[in-house]
């Protein structure tokens, strides 16, 4: 599977939220493996949801993901519980753009009681468009980078 490989999930409170992106970014040319839910009526809790996009994301069956929980918050804390995995809370356009740009999120987490359908796109484009350290001034993108070799340096002293 390419960079145009997409890992979704989503708990009962972000199932909505999920499926409307979903299509968004499908129609964009992306393609997606859904975790689930697929449905209401199967109820999955959001800490399998982000194990489950987590590990396929480890084991290289897509470089990205998107998860949506309530908040975004609960997914996002059980994603960076996997080593590689940079997931990061957006509620805006802005937030989307900068969670690639300064933090090289490889997951974007959103709340599917916080965020609308309309701000959840702007925040996905955004995400998807950008690259890490792109649009900055050397100085801070070469640091951004450099940044990025410490915080692996730390996982490695902290992942077992």
């Amino acid at each position: 599977m390419g960079q145009k490989t997409i890992i979704m999930g989503a708990d009962a409170w972000g199932l909505t939220l999920k499926d409307a992106i979903k299509s968004h970014i499908e129609k964009k040319g992306y393609e997606t493996v859904d975790v689930g839910m697929h449905s209401p009526d199967k109820d999955i809790p959001y800490y399998e949801i982000a194990a489950a996009a987590a590990k396929k994301i480890q084991q290289g069956e897509a470089a990205r993901g998107i998860l949506f929980c309530g908040t975004g918050m609960g997914v996002a804390l059980v994603a960076n519980k996997f080593k590689g995995i940079y997931a990061g809370v957006v509620e805006s356009e802005f937030t989307g753009k900068m969670c690639r740009v300064v933090n090289n999120c490889n997951v974007l987490t959103m709340g599917g009681m916080i965020v609308s359908e309309f701000k959840a796109k702007l925040a996905v484009d955004a995400w998807l468009d950008m690259k890490h350290a792109e649009g900055l001034d050397a100085k801070l993108a070469d640091f951004l980078k450099k940044s990025l070799v410490k915080i692996a340096q730390i996982e490695d002293n902290n992942f077992a």
